[in-house]
């Protein structure tokens, strides 16, 4: 299977190698270095955006998933209306009303980089809420007793008993959601946002070979995505030998 697949891709390319220009990445070139070096220059801005996102869409999914566990109606309630509302609403349309509405009904001044956090992040909350309320929601009953009979309070209960057996069950989860954020950070580029899409799409209204600069986009959130689920599995593995230990 694997021969018949590189024989596929070998035919592919030497078919359609008449019409692909590579000379424009080719870092064997001044000018295929220089457009290189610009492509990757919106790394640090893909990956800062998506990391400061999602660790601010797990803290803010974990408050809004804890009152969804309790007792009182009225708190599960308000925590499903948020979960409900902020999934109905697009991450594309929530970046451009947190990055042209928000200042108007604030006054305050974002810049590109901030909306682009904040919608992420609220887009992101919506779903990490729903990780954590399934991760804490499968701990067994027993867990929560045994905290209480060595006079745990409910905050040191969640913290030092439940929530370490959650987080190993989410992880998986967590990873891929990671993984879907550095993905969707492409999106922050129709406000401006100079990341890897942005610098894609202005390198290819100079160069006018969009095929090759953004199969070598494809190539950068493939390498991405490929480094993030490694570390998630490696941690997995990790967490899972110190529990065994």
């Amino acid at each position: 299977m694997n021969r018949l697949l590189l024989v596929f891709l070998a035919f592919a390319l030497s078919a359609c190698s008449a019409n692909w220009g590579w000379y424009v990445v080719n870092p064997q070139t001044k000018a295929g270095w220089t457009n290189l070096t610009f492509l990757l220059s919106g790394l640090k801005y893909t990956v800062l955006l998506s990391l400061t996102a999602i660790l601010i869409s797990i803290a803010l999914g974990l408050l809004v998933a804890l009152p969804g566990l309790s007792t009182r109606p009225w708190l599960r309630r308000a925590s499903r209306i948020y979960v409900e509302l902020i999934r109905a609403v697009p991450i594309l349309v929530m970046i451009l009303w947190v990055y042209y509405g928000l200042p108007q009904l604030t006054g305050l001044t974002i810049g590109v980089f901030w909306a682009g956090v904040i919608a992420l992040a609220l887009s992101d909350s919506a779903f990490e809420a729903e990780i954590f309320r399934a991760g804490i929601q499968s701990i067994a009953r027993g867990q929560y007793e045994a905290a209480y009979s060595v006079s745990l309070n409910y905050i040191d209960t969640m913290r030092y008993v439940i929530l370490p057996q959650a987080i190993r069950r989410i992880l998986p989860a967590l990873g891929n959601q990671l993984a879907y954020m550095l993905k969707m950070s492409s999106l922050v580029s129709v406000i401006g946002m100079q990341e890897l899409t942005r610098k894609a799409n202005e390198l290819v209204v100079t160069e006018y070979r969009p095929l090759e600069i953004y199969t070598v986009l494809v190539l950068e959130y493939l390498v991405l995505i490929l480094i993030v689920s490694g570390g998630v599995r490696w941690l997995e593995r990790r967490m899972q030998t110190d529990e065994r230990s």
